[in-house]
C-alpha cells in the first residue's frame, strides 16, 4: 500500500528535513517551521492515525500575492507547516512512479534539471516558435481530470482521497474560506508534480505528432520550420488543450512568431540558425 510508503519512518524523517531546509512562511495557523518537530512529536499518533483511517483534513492555504517583475502578482497558497510536511512526503512516494515516464522535453520541477537546461534544448535552428500560454494554469487545473489521471496509475483509495482533499481545501483570504473548486495553488510541495502529471498529457500528444518543443511548468515552446506549420499546430494544440485537459489557452499572450521576438523564461534568442541566447 502506498500510504505505508508515505508514513514509513525514513520517508518521513526525509520530509521534515525538507521542509525544515525550505523554511518558508507560516499557514493560517501561524505555526513556524521552527515548531514543527516539537508538534510532530507531541501529535504524531493522532495525525498518523488520521492519515491512516482517511479523516485526516488539510487545513485551507493562505493566500499570498507576489509581485511579478513584468508587472502584476503571482497567486500562492502557502499551506500550514504540517500540511506542507504530509505534501512533501507523499511527493517523496509518487515522484519515483511518475517521473521516469515523464517527457525529455519536460524541465520544470524536476530533480538535475533547471531552467538553463531547457532554453540550452530549444530551437534546435528551427525559424519560428509556438509560445503557448496557459491561462492562470494553476488556479485553473481539473480537479477530476487530474483524479482521472492519478487513479489510472495509483490504486491506494487512502493516498487518491488525501490528495483530493490537498485540492479542495480552500483558500483563506482576508480570514474568509473559499472552496477550490478547481486549481491546485502554488506554494505547497505536492503543487509542481500534480502539475507535471496533468501537463505530461500535453508532452505526449506533441510527442506523438513528432514536434520539438520545450516545456518548463506551464511555459511551452513548439518549435516550428514555418508560420503557416505553426498557426495550424497552434490551432490544433490548443483545442486539444481546452478540450481534452479543460485547461484555458490564453490567446492573447500566445501566438506564432519568430523566437528572437519572444522570451522564453526570461531569455531571448538572436536570429542565428545555431540559437544563442541572452
Amino acid at each position: 500500500m502506498l500510504m505505508d510508503m508515505i508514513l514509513s519512518r525514513e520517508n518521513l524523517i526525509e520530509a521534515l528535513k525538507r521542509v525544515e531546509k525550505n523554511k518558508g512562511s507560516h499557514g493560517i495557523d501561524g505555526m513556524s517551521v521552527k515548531s514543527l518537530r516539537r508538534h510532530l512529536y507531541e501529535n504524531w499518533d493522532t495525525l498518523c492515525d488520521s492519515l491512516r483511517k482517511g479523516t485526516y483534513q488539510p487545513n485551507p492555504v493562505r493566500r499570498v500575492e507576489i509581485p511579478k517583475p513584468n508587472g502584476g502578482v503571482r497567486l500562492l497558497g502557502i499551506p500550514t507547516v504540517t500540511d506542507r510536511f504530509t505534501q512533501q512526503a507523499i511527493a517523496q512516494v509518487l515522484t519515483p512512479i511518475f517521473d521516469p515516464s515523464f517527457s525529455e522535453h519536460s524541465y520544470g520541477f524536476r530533480q538535475n534539471r533547471r531552467g538553463h537546461d531547457a532554453v540550452r534544448n530549444a530551437r534546435e535552428g528551427y525559424r519560428w516558435v509556438i509560445d503557448i500560454d496557459l491561462e492562470k494554469f494553476f488556479d485553473k487545473v481539473n480537479h477530476d481530470k487530474l483524479m482521472g489521471i492519478l487513479a489510472s496509475r495509483i490504486q491506494d483509495r487512502l493516498v487518491l482521497k488525501l490528495i483530493r482533499k490537498y485540492l479542495q481545501a480552500g483558500i483563506m483570504i482576508n480570514g474568509v474560506v473559499y472552496d477550490a473548486e478547481e486549481g491546485t495553488p502554488q506554494g505547497g510541495p505536492l503543487s509542481p508534480l500534480l502539475s507535471n502529471i496533468l501537463l505530461d498529457k500535453v508532452d505526449k500528444e506533441l510527442e506523438r505528432r513528432g514536434h520539438k518543443f520545450v516545456r518548463y511548468a506551464d511555459d511551452c515552446n513548439i518549435y516550428m520550420k514555418s508560420k503557416k506549420a505553426g498557426e495550424r499546430v497552434m490551432n490544433s494544440i490548443t483545442c486539444f488543450i481546452e478540450q481534452k485537459l479543460k485547461l484555458k489557452v490564453n490567446r492573447e499572450k500566445s501566438a506564432v512568431d519568430r523566437p528572437w521576438k519572444r522570451k522564453f523564461l526570461g531569455f531571448s534568442f538572436t536570429v542565428n540558425k545555431k540559437p544563442r541566447f541572452e
